[in-house]
């Protein structure tokens, strides 16, 4: 059972407040979020991409840390080849969100393939924090469809007017994503040891890897922080299963 669905189904009103309440978050998430797609589209064309191929980038791909980490590889004088299988394996997140929405958006035939566009990593904190399936399922295509449209008209302003805009850095546009997903997780982190002591491995490895290892590789290898805890309570329920088995034989 999902988070979404085992707090319990709510009343109409209280249902129709929730949606509206999910859709206001997206909105604000996807419209915040979405700006940062001005620094991709100066950083990738500084990187070497034309416009085009930024844009392209951007509509195809659209999952913002394996862009950056894509033109990060090719700035720093790396092969395409290199920069595009790290994107891929950073991307590969995506896969385990998809997983974990299944049961709550349970769309089918077509539509999944325009809904798994949209599965990165702010459409699926917005819709897991909802209080019930319907209002998660109108936050996730709040945040979808507004970071996609936003994005996407941004990283063509970026990419156009790269030599204008300059370094993306010096006028802050590269904090805008990570500030808006710090704000979604910031509850979560506060909320106990475990998620304090991953976000804090997960800094460690990122800040030792990365004066060893090529541009984006520090932030898949960070990602390995998160491992424990996901063992963790695999093992608390072979263990719970374990003490079933001798509960049950000693009946």
């Amino acid at each position: 059972m999902t988070t979404v669905q085992a707090r319990g189904a709510a009343g109409p009103p209280e249902e129709r407040a929730q949606v509206r309440a999910g859709v206001r978050d997206g909105l604000g998430v996807g419209l915040t979020v979405g700006v940062s797609g001005l620094a991709f589209g100066a950083s990738a064309v500084t990187a070497g991409l034309s416009v085009a191929q930024a844009c392209a980038l951007s509509l195809l791909a659209f999952t913002g840390a394996s862009q950056f980490a894509l033109i990060g590889v090719i700035g720093a004088g790396g092969g395409l080849a290199a920069g595009a299988l790290g994107a891929v394996l950073l991307s590969g997140r995506n896969a385990l969100y998809g997983l974990r929405l299944a049961g709550t958006l349970r769309v089918r035939g077509w539509r999944r393939l325009l809904t798994a566009q949209v599965v990165i990593d702010e459409t699926t904190a917005v819709a897991t924090a909802q209080p019930s399936r319907a209002a998660a399922r109108a936050a996730f295509y709040a945040t979808g469809i507004s970071i996609f449209v936003t994005w996407n008209v941004t990283t063509l302003l970026g990419a156009a007017g790269a030599a204008r805009l300059g370094d993306p850095e010096a006028v802050g546009l590269d904090v805008l994503g990570p500030a808006a997903f710090l704000a979604l997780l910031w509850p979560r982190l506060t909320a106990g040891r475990a998620e304090v002591a991953v976000a804090v491995a997960a800094a460690v490895i990122a800040l030792v890897a990365t004066p060893l290892l090529p541009p984006g590789v520090p932030v898949m290898l960070a990602a390995l922080a998160v491992l424990p805890a996901l063992l963790r309570p695999a093992a608390r329920r072979a263990g719970a299963g374990d003490g079933d088995e001798d509960g049950e034989a000693g009946a």
